[in-house]
């Protein structure tokens, strides 16, 4: 069989990452909480589904302390205000 002659030297299987996991961690932390917010405000006005963590309103359930929400339930579904044309 010939050689391929696609490339001259050894062609990498894609196995390993080529960016360390340290640096994609900092990157994602140093996304600050006004930021996240602002983004998922961002998505949600767009109309796409997206979660949120708020306090558990039963306080009964003390090994809950925040629970994660659908954003529509909590903040309603996104009206624009549109001004009356009359």
């Amino acid at each position: 069989m010939g050689k391929k002659k696609s490339r001259e030297g050894q062609t990498s299987n894609g196995e390993r990452r080529n960016v360390g996991a340290w640096s994609i961690k900092a990157v994602r932390n140093s996304v600050g909480d006004l930021t996240a917010i602002n983004n998922k405000i961002k998505a949600w006005k767009k109309g796409k589904r997206v979660t949120i963590t708020i306090a558990n309103p039963i306080t009964s359930e003390t090994n809950k302390p925040f629970v994660k929400r659908d954003a529509k339930d909590v903040w309603g579904k996104y009206n624009p205000y549109i001004m009356k044309t009359k």
